[in-house]
C-alpha cells in the first residue's frame, strides 16, 4: 500500500512535460531490457548493452537509426517487442496509458486528461478522450490498409505467413515514421527502389503520419479548405510544398528516379525508409535532406523536427519584418505568443545539433563532418536515414545520438520546461534598445 500511495503521490507532483519525459524513459529502459534477453535473439546472436538501449530508444523515438540489424538479430519475439515500441512511441505513452483506462472501463482523471493535452500539443482539453479513442481507430485504419497493399508486393518474394508479419511490421513502422525493416542484410527497401506500390503505398503512410491526427479528423470531418482552421491549412500547405520542392531539387541533384525522389522528398521529412544508399548521395543531396530532416513532420503526428508550422511562422515574421506587414496567413494574424514559441524551439533545436554535432566531431574523427552531422540532425528529427557509419559509432557516441533521439521526440521546449519550478516574477526592467543587423 505505502509503495502504491507513494507511485500516486509522485504522480500527483509531476507536472505533464516531467510525467511524458518520465514515461518515455520507462518504457525505453523496458524495452531495452527485453531486447538483451536471449530469447528473443535469433540462434547464436549475442546483443549488447548500449546496442539494445539504442534499438530500443530508436524504436520508441520512432526514429530508425540501427546500430544492429533488425532482421539478422532478432527473431519473431524480438520484432514483435520492436513493432510494439514504435507503435507505443509513435501513439505516445500517454495515449497508450488513457487507452488502457477507456478499455478496462475506468475513468479518466483530470490529471491525465492535462497530461494528454500536452502531448499532443492540443490548444484545450475539450474532446480529449473522444481524441484518443479516434486516434486509436485512425491508427489501425490506416496501418490496416497499409498491411494488405503491403501484402500484395511482399506476397511475391516470401511465405504467406513471413510476407504478412513483413507487411504488418513494415506498415506500422512506415505509418509511425519510423524507418525500422526487417528484410535483412542493412539494405532497408533499396530492392523495391522500382516497386510503384509499395514506394506510394509506404509515402502515404509516411505523409498521414506525419499530418498529425488532429489534422486528418479536421480533413474528414469538414472536407472543404475554405473550412478548415488555420492550423490545417498552414500543414497541408507546409507538407504539399515541401513534397514538391523536396522531389524536384533531389531530381535535379542525384541520379535517381522520380519516384525515388518524390520518396525520399516523403522520408526525409522524419520516416527514414531509403530506397537509394544514401553514402552514395552528392553533398547537394545531404544538405537537402538534411534541411527537411531539420523541419520534420507536423505537431500532434508522429514525426518529430522542429515541425512545419514552426518553419511556416519562422518564415511568415521574417517577410512580415521585411515588409512592415502583420505576420498574417489565410487572412488570420499569427499572435506574437506562437511567433516567440517558434524561435525558442528553432534556437533550441540548433544549439542542441550544434553541440552533439561537436562532440561527435571530436569522438568519430575518422567520420566525414557531413556524415556525422547528417547523422545528429537525423536522430533530433527522429528520422532514421543515416550514410551508413551508426553501426560503426563508438560507446559515447552512440550514447550522444540516443540522447538526441529523445529530447527530438519530446521536443526541445518541453525539454526545456522540465527545470521550470516556479513562476517567472511580475517586476520588469527598464527597456534599453540594442543594435540588430
Amino acid at each position: 500500500m505505502r509503495k502504491e500511495s507513494c507511485c500516486v503521490m509522485l504522480f500527483e507532483k509531476m507536472r505533464p512535460e516531467q510525467f511524458i519525459a518520465f514515461g518515455f524513459a520507462a518504457v525505453i529502459l523496458l524495452g531495452a531490457g527485453i531486447l538483451m534477453l536471449p530469447v528473443v535473439h535469433n540462434h547464436g546472436v549475442g546483443v549488447a548493452f548500449i546496442d539494445a538501449l539504442f534499438t530500443s530508444t530508436s524504436a520508441v523515438c520512432v526514429t530508425g537509426l540501427i546500430a544492429i540489424d533488425t532482421a539478422d538479430t532478432f527473431n519473431f519475439f524480438g520484432q514483435a517487442v520492436v513493432a510494439a515500441l514504435i507503435q507505443a512511441g509513435g501513439l505516445g505513452v500517454t495515449s497508450i496509458g488513457v487507452s488502457l483506462i477507456i478499455l478496462t472501463g475506468g475513468r479518466v482523471s483530470f490529471k491525465e486528461r492535462i497530461v494528454v493535452k500536452e502531448a499532443m500539443n492540443l490548444n484545450s482539453m475539450g474532446g480529449v478522450v473522444k481524441l484518443v479513442k479516434s486516434v486509436l481507430v485512425l491508427t489501425l485504419c490506416f496501418e490496416g490498409v497499409g498491411t494488405l497493399l503491403s501484402f500484395i508486393v511482399f506476397h511475391q518474394d516470401y511465405e504467406p505467413l513471413n510476407a504478412l508479419w513483413i507487411s504488418i511490421f513494415h506498415s506500422i513502422a512506415a505509418f509511425n515514421n519510423s524507418g525500422f525493416d526487417i528484410l535483412g542484410g542493412l539494405e532497408n527497401l533499396i530492392p523495391y527502389q522500382h516497386n510503384m506500390l509499395l514506394n506510394l503505398t509506404t509515402a502515404c503512410l509516411i505523409i498521414f503520419g506525419g499530418l498529425g491526427f488532429l489534422v486528418i479528423r479536421e480533413v474528414m470531418l469538414k472536407r472543404s479548405f475554405k473550412k478548415f482552421s488555420l492550423h490545417t491549412k498552414v500543414v497541408i500547405t507546409m507538407t504539399v510544398s515541401l513534397l514538391a520542392v523536396g522531389t524536384m531539387l533531389l531530381k535535379a541533384t542525384e541520379s535517381i528516379s522520380l519516384l525515388g525522389a518524390f520518396f525520399f522528398s516523403a522520408s526525409a521529412r522524419t520516416a527514414g525508409f531509403s530506397t537509394y544508399p544514401v553514402r552514395e548521395f552528392t553533398n547537394a543531396g545531404l544538405f537537402l535532406l538534411i534541411i527537411l530532416m531539420f523541419i520534420g513532420a507536423s505537431p500532434g503526428s508522429t514525426g518529430g523536427g522542429i515541425k512545419t508550422t514552426t518553419t511556416f511562422t519562422l518564415l511568415c515574421n521574417a517577410f512580415s519584418v521585411a515588409t512592415n506587414k502583420q505576420c498574417s496567413a489565410f487572412k488570420r494574424r499569427i499572435p506574437i505568443s506562437v511567433i516567440r514559441k517558434a524561435f525558442v524551439v528553432a534556437i533550441l533545436a540548433l544549439v542542441i545539433i550544434f553541440v552533439n554535432s561537436y562532440l561527435l566531431i571530436i569522438l568519430e574523427p575518422r567520420h566525414r563532418f557531413i556524415d556525422l552531422f547528417f547523422e545528429v540532425v537525423s536522430a533530433f528529427g527522429t528520422v532514421g536515414l543515416s550514410t551508413g557509419i551508426t553501426p560503426d559509432l563508438c560507446f559515447v557516441s552512440k550514447m550522444i545520438i540516443i540522447l538526441t533521439m529523445y529530447i527530438g521526440r519530446l521536443g526541445p521546449l518541453t525539454v526545456a520546461m522540465l527545470w521550470y519550478f516556479k513562476p517567472s516574477s511580475n517586476a520588469s526592467y527598464s527597456e534599453e534598445s540594442i543594435t540588430i543587423g
